[in-house]
């Protein structure tokens, strides 16, 4: 059925924290997790397993650092159509062969060098690598792409423009990184929620919304702001609490159940679709599940 005419009748499910996954399965720092794609396949394909089992109706591809500009840093930019073909296409494997009538969004993530005039980095230069990406997970089988955690709004635009280019129909979500401010919720550079979602819609995006940066209690108070101006069409997935470090491993002291009771308030609150960001394990995704009634 198509996405965007399934989200008109029931609230959708995304999955949650690939990075946690990642490190739960061997994963250490430094090393780049799209490259995991080719050297680890059934470790990201159990990942996606995993969120499909505890009822997502959506993952994401482990391409979430995949622009060649972010590639770059591990020596992998001259890779990156290969890591985001193959991450791609592991999701959809899992899929086709367990969980049909899912669906798989590519991921997308910001390029990991600042926007002139506040960095380097020449816009021009953001559209080849975001069209890059994007048209390497379209021939890879997505069945939407997933821009997230973006800060900067005209990398973002330039993201979404560049994803429905390649998109060939299919959705394209967008999503910011906000947090609250002496005045309202902000991304670090400062967008506004009315700011990110009339640039982004503009620019061709499906549907708007946030991820990353905050626990579900302080996002419960973003979403209604952004379904408002959504029109009920919005996006939420926030992380599971706040990170601390024990003997050296990141731990996330925030329960399933504690995280389902609060985002199964999101949708009343304008969410079509709703999931976890950093740290929301798959029994997060269950308990969401089970309380949205699934």
């Amino acid at each position: 059925m198509d996405l965007l005419a399934l989200i008109a009748e029931r609230t959708l499910l995304l999955d949650g924290g690939l990075g946690r996954a990642l490190m739960e399965r061997g994963f250490q720092a430094g090393e780049c997790p799209e490259e995991w794609n080719v050297s680890h396949p059934s470790e990201v394909e159990d990942i996606h397993r995993s969120f499909f089992a505890a009822g997502s109706d959506i993952v994401n591809t482990n391409t979430f650092g995949g622009t060649g500009m972010r590639l770059a840093a591990h020596g992998l930019a001259s890779r990156a159509v290969e890591l985001n073909q193959v991450g791609a296409r592991l999701a959809v494997a899992v899929r086709d062969r367990e969980f049909p009538g899912r669906f798989v969004a590519g991921d997308i993530g910001p390029c990991g060098q600042m926007v002139k005039p506040m960095g380097s980095a020449e816009p021009d230069a953001l559209r080849v690598t975001f069209s890059e990406q994007a048209r390497a997970l379209v021939a890879g089988g997505v069945d939407l792409l997933n821009i997230e955690t973006m800060f900067d709004l005209t990398e973002a635009t330039i993201a979404v423009e560049e994803a429905v280019a390649a998109a060939g129909g299919r959705p394209v979500l967008a999503n910011m990184a906000f947090k609250p401010a002496a005045k309202g919720f902000r991304t670090m550079m400062g967008v506004t929620p009315e700011q990110a979602v009339a640039a982004l819609k503009a620019a061709g995006a499906d549907l708007v919304g946030c991820n990353c940066e905050i626990s579900c209690e302080p996002m419960a108070a973003l979403v209604p702001i952004l379904g408002e101006l959504t029109g009920g069409a919005t996006c939420a997935q926030p992380n599971a609490g706040q990170p601390r470090l024990e003997a050296g491993v990141t731990v996330y002291d925030e329960t399933p159940e504690h995280f389902a009771a609060v985002v199964a308030t999101y949708p009343a609150m304008g969410a079509a679709i709703v999931g976890g960001c950093c740290g929301t394990p798959p029994a997060s995704i269950a308990a969401l599940a089970a309380a949205l009634g699934r």
